[in-house]
Parts: structure tokens; C-alpha cells; sequence
């Protein structure tokens, strides 16, 4: 059975997940990247490092995300989301950064998050971790369905 999701739905799907694929595009093109992501019920804030995407958004704030809960073919969530990019500065982009911290990197264990339990020098290495710019969705359309 295929169905549209409930608000609450949707909100727990936004809530429980960290990871999304984040599409925009230049006018040509579109471009598709997996992004790490919190929601606080309005935004969805994410960072990233110079490159294609954030060109892109610069010119073009018109976003479109995915994020889906999968345990089999057909048994699935997905929320869909329309919004427009923000880029956060200052003390904005600070209070962003430790929000994002504080509800994806619970959720992490990989080797470069916990990379200084590797290193024989003990130092936390925050490169891999913190990236230079943050930035906000703001969210101006969200649809979601299912198959159970």
C-alpha cells in the first residue's frame, strides 16, 4: 500500500534522521550530494566546505531534499522537501555549528570523528569535523508518502 504521510509522520522522519540528499542546480544542470543535516522544526541546518555545491546555491538558493527511512523494497518513508539556502555568518553560523554538533556527531562513529583515539599524540584533529561555511534551509514546502 502506497500513502501520503501524516504532519507527525513527516516531523519524526525530520527529528530521527541525520542524513538527507540535497539537490539544486545551476540552470543547466542539476547537482545531487548527500549532506549531513539537523532539523530544529523550521530549518534545516547543515556546514560544508567551499566547492560545486555552495557555488551553485550562492547563484541559485533553490533546494529540493530528500530523506527516507528504507528496510526493504517496499517498506519505506521519504519526505520531500522544497526551501531556500541561507548561508549563516558570525555569531548566527556559531549557534548553527553547535546545534548541528550537538545532533549529528551522537549519532557518528566513524574512524574520522574519533580519529584521535587512533593517534598516538592524543589531539583531537578538528578538520575533518568542522567545515567553513554553515548554512540553514528554510523550508517552504514538505510532502512525504510511503509503502508498507
Amino acid at each position: 500500500m502506497i500513502g501520503e504521510l501524516t504532519k507527525d509522520q513527516i516531523e519524526n522522519i525530520l527529528q530521527s534522521q541525520a542524513h538527507c540528499r540535497m539537490a539544486c542546480t545551476d540552470g543547466l544542470m542539476p547537482y545531487l550530494v548527500p549532506v549531513s543535516y539537523a532539523y530544529d522544526g523550521k530549518y534545516i541546518y547543515c556546514q560544508s566546505k567551499e566547492g560545486k555545491k555552495i557555488t551553485i546555491l550562492r547563484k541559485n538558493p533553490n533546494v529540493c531534499i530528500q530523506i527516507e527511512t528504507m528496510s526493504s523494497l517496499n517498506n519505506w518513508q521519504s519526505v520531500i522537501i522544497y526551501g531556500s539556502f541561507e548561508e549563516l555568518k558570525n555569531e548566527e553560523a556559531t549557534k548553527a555549528r553547535d546545534f548541528l554538533f550537538s545532533n549529528v556527531l551522537t549519532l557518528m562513529t566513524s574512524a574520522a570523528i574519533h580519529s584521535f583515539q587512533h593517534d598516538t599524540t592524543n589531539e583531537l584533529d578538528d578538520n575533518n569535523r568542522i567545515k567553513d561555511i554553515m548554512f540553514r534551509i528554510k523550508i517552504n514546502e514538505v510532502t512525504g508518502r510511503y509503502e508498507k
